[in-house]
């Protein structure tokens, strides 16, 4: 990109390959065109009053999970027809007959559940001659559907799970199955909820929509571009400035979108030019905007789609589920952004934008008022809000919400005195905006996110209410922001005008959020297969058998056998689907066999390895979708990216095997604020440390023992517990009869270990090591209880009575009438916080000598 008008606006070329990725290739004028975008609105809406309480104030329009499933499916795939050609050469400006006939027929058999609810009821299991031609239409069109909106690999794979189910009896012992009949396997997948109709189109109805709905609106309501000029202002000056601009605009975008190609063209067409001009080359260019890009993924609050399912998979709450991911997130772009700074440092980058002349000193006090002003600014208003709430009862929310609003007009008049946020950059002559009157134009963005996570971390309020209460304080924002500036600035000729062009902005961030959507939700349905065939099939059991003949029992080998499958398969199935397949498969036998090796691994930090892993198949060659879009950006080979990509991605890499072992990178097992505030400054100067062994750079050029010294500080940071652990037993050894005392005697942030034995359903006998949380104090046997397990203690013997389905105890592993061999209490040996000081030791060392070199 040479030309400025290409560096403002994306291309032609580049917005085709966001809308073959995200909302399909076609774009039809005209009466067809509008069918499209008001049939999108109107999911949209649908999807509003689903996730709101007004069905059940009103006491109409409720529907149950299942009738909701189904009309999320049947719309999207009358759009999935309508919005993605048939085949490349298709027409991408108008709909051929025989898509409006397929998208038809689609939302028909999508829409059945819905349609013939009542009926269904009545033959659960015995399906009619009209359940199964449905069943079968609608699983063709599904696969068809997914063949666009997805891509082949996706659809094949589902295929060939179909074939396996009706085929079973044929394939090798390690697989074999008695197989199903045509009309079994269309009942467990179509009328049941089982399969299509199962947990991932669920969550995608629940959940997913709502948030993808939120982001498109706030990127229509400017927020994007906001964020985008805030971090222009504040970094663009230094040195690589573009990059480091481009990887937090990313992580802030993550705050709002899970689409990685979308994130690159959106940030990419300003940041990728912009550091081509600082000096950073076309292919690291193109790497570090995608590696930002592809990374938003993975930040709270609002994560990729494949989060919300770990609600369903994991059975924590959303809440938790970001708090566990939220550390490893902001490691992955504290280190790239430590990477960037060491690339300009290699190449002898000068500072970008030169100009502001402020001494060190300036420049921490004014980060440091920043910081500490902003973080007194939260801290009063939540102080406040919960007097209020104290205080007022029942009327506290009334209060708020006119104290929000009352917050909401004063950013808004603030923002007015302020000039209008550029929505472009010039990258040939780039003038980098004031940071104050550029973060002081944008206030009220941070309004709606504050509601969000208001809702979701103090309130506690379900994901998708949460998103709801958040998007209607959104919407509210689109249709006032304008006509309230306007008015602010003594123009209120034009206020009525501002207000229906906020009114249209809204409209039309719901045609974009539903467009959004579309892939997303047939993927989800076409992931129910697949899942639906392992159910059917018991495929997940004999998983057991077939990894741990693979990995020999070895850990480390299984979790690299995981984290293989999970890149194949990200070469061509999208991160959601490819999160169930290998989560619904591979996180209970990682678990399993974790457990019989003597290792807990809690659940959480296997299906969080999975979508880390997921994620990196937009970056990996030969298929990175988001790769493919910052080549294009930058006219640069798109292969020659995706393996740039992949090494600035060691970072994010190597942090989920560190959790399998070290749950403390998770916020598990961290007890008090001393021990929060050592484990994320040791992680943070470990994530630095490796960055700069993986460049090959610290101070200056490493030596090939600096970089082993600086991998050797890395792994004691990370792994603290391995050292103490060859010093110190971790555990002592209690018998097993004592266990409703210690159940008592276990503090409420710490596990309670068992080593249980027994035989397994495929007849051996096992023993493994599995682990439950007790919640709030008191007696051993009903903490025990409200965990799901109950115990039956004859003399010496203990054995397990009862496991409740679903519970902490079913999900940590503990198995009905297996026998309780010991119980393992902390032995109070040295924290392995204690190895944290020969690590810096080391980092110190290799500092000073670097140092050293330089002068001389």
């Amino acid at each position: 990109m040479t030309d400025k008008n290409e560096a403002v606006k994306p291309s032609e070329d580049l917005q085709q390959i966001v809308a073959e990725a995200d909302t399909g290739g076609r774009k039809v004028k005209g009466f067809v065109g509008q069918l499209i975008f008001w049939v999108a609105v109107g999911w949209s809406l649908f999807q509003l009053w689903y996730a709101s309480p007004l069905p059940f104030i009103l006491g109409f329009g409720i529907l149950n999970d299942t009738e909701g499933r189904s009309l999320h499916l049947g719309i999207a795939l009358f759009l999935g027809f309508l919005c993605y050609p048939a085949f490349k050469k298709s027409s991408r400006t108008s709909v051929a007959w025989y898509d409006w006939i397929l998208a038809i027929a689609g939302a028909l058999a999508g829409a059945y559940f819905l349609l013939f609810y009542a009926q269904l009821a009545t033959r659960p299991g015995q399906p009619n001659m009209q359940d199964i031609v449905v069943a079968t239409v609608g699983l063709m069109l599904l696969l068809e559907a997914t063949r666009r909106a997805v891509g082949l690999p996706m659809t094949v794979l589902a295929i060939l799970f179909l074939v396996y189910i009706l085929f079973g009896r044929y394939m090798p012992d390690v697989l074999a199955h008695k197989g199903a009949s045509w009309e079994r396997m269309l009942s467990h997948q179509w009328l049941t909820t089982e399969g299509v109709f199962g947990v991932a189109l669920g969550v995608s109805s629940a959940f997913i929509f709502i948030y993808v709905l939120f982001g498109a609106l706030l990127d229509r309501a400017g927020a994007g571009n906001y964020m985008m000029q805030v971090s222009m202002a504040l970094l663009g000056h230094l040195r690589g400035g573009p990059a480091k601009v481009a990887v937090v605009s990313s992580g802030l975008n993550g705050l709002i979108s899970g689409s990685s190609v979308s994130n690159v063209v959106s940030g990419g067409i300003f940041t990728i030019p912009l550091m081509k001009k600082a000096g950073y080359g076309g292919v690291k260019a193109a790497a570090i905007e995608t590696m930002s890009s592809v990374n938003g993924q993975i930040m709270p609050p609002v994560m990729g789609a494949a989060a919300f399912l770990m609600v369903e998979y994991v059975g924590i709450s959303y809440t938790d589920i970001c708090k566990h991911a939220f550390l490893p997130a902001v490691l992955s772009y504290i280190s790239l952004f430590y990477i960037v700074h060491l690339e300009a440092l290699k190449m002898g980058l000068p500072a970008f934008a030169p100009g502001r002349d402020r001494s060190a000193k300036e420049k921490m006090i004014a980060w440091g008022l920043g910081l500490s002003g902003t973080i007194v600014v939260l801290c009063a208003i939540y102080w406040a809000a919960e007097a209020v709430k104290l205080a007022a009862g029942a009327a506290a929310p009334w209060i708020l919400g006119f104290g929000l609003a009352a917050l909401y007009v004063w950013c808004i008049r603030v923002a007015a005195k302020q000039p209008d946020l550029p929505q472009d950059v010039d990258v040939k002559n780039p003038v980098l905006p004031e940071t104050w009157p550029t973060v002081k134009a944008g206030l009220h963005f941070m309004i709606p996110i504050g509601t969000l996570i208001w809702c979701l971390m103090i309130e506690e309020l379900s994901p998708a209410l949460s998103a709801f209460w958040a998007t209607v304080v959104l919407m509210l924002l689109m249709v006032t922001q304008g006509p309230l500036t306007t008015f602010f600035r003594g123009q209120t000729s034009a206020v009525l005008k501002e207000a229906k062009a906020g009114a249209w902005q809204v409209i039309e961030g719901m045609n974009d959020g539903s467009r959004n959507m579309i892939g997303i939700a047939i993927a989800t349905g076409t992931a129910g297969i697949i899942v639906g065939g392992i159910t059917l099939t018991g495929l997940g059991l004999r998983m057991t058998e077939f990894v741990e003949f693979v990995s020999m029992g070895n850990v480390v080998i299984m979790l690299l056998f995981t984290a293989f499958v999970c890149l194949v398969l990200g070469l061509g199935v999208p991160t959601t689907a490819n999160y169930i397949l290998v989560a619904t498969l591979m996180a209970p036998v990682i678990v399993e066999l974790g457990a019989q090796s003597g290792l807990v691994i809690p659940l959480i930090a296997v299906h969080l390895f999975v979508f880390y892993y997921g994620i990196m198949g937009d970056i990996t060659p030969p298929v990175g979708l988001a790769s493919f879009a910052g080549a294009a950006i930058a006219g640069e080979d798109a292969i020659k990216v995706g393996l740039q990509g992949s090494v600035y991605a060691l970072r994010t890499v190597v942090l989920p095997f560190v959790w399998i072992f070290n749950s403390q990178l998770l916020l598990i097992d961290v007890h008090g604020w001393w021990e929060l505030a050592v484990v994320v400054f040791a992680s943070t100067i470990a994530c630095l440390v490796f960055a700069a062994a993986t460049m090959n750079w610290f101070q200056t050029k490493s030596f090939w023992w600096e970089t082993g010294l600086l991998l050797v500080a890395t792994f004691m940071l990370f792994r603290p517990n391995f050292f103490m652990d060859k010093l110190y037993e971790p555990y002592a050894v209690k018998p097993a009869k004592e266990i409703y005392q210690i159940a008592k005697d276990t503090p409420s942030d710490f596990p309670l270990v068992l080593v249980i034995e027994g035989t397994n359903v495929e007849g051996d006998d096992v023993k493994k090591t599995v682990a439950v949380q007790l919640t709030k104090p008191g007696e051993g046997k009903l903490r025990l209880s409200e965990a799901g397990v109950t115990f039956t203690v004859l003399g010496d013997e203990v054995r397990i009575g009862t496991v409740k389905f679903g519970s902490r105890a079913k999900r940590g592993g503990f198995e009905q009438g297996w026998k309780v061999k010991q119980v393992e209490v902390d032995s109070g040996s040295p924290s392995a916080h204690w190895v944290f000081i020969p690590a810096f030791a080391l980092i110190a060392f290799v500092y000073f000598n670097q140092r050293r070199r330089m002068k001389t």
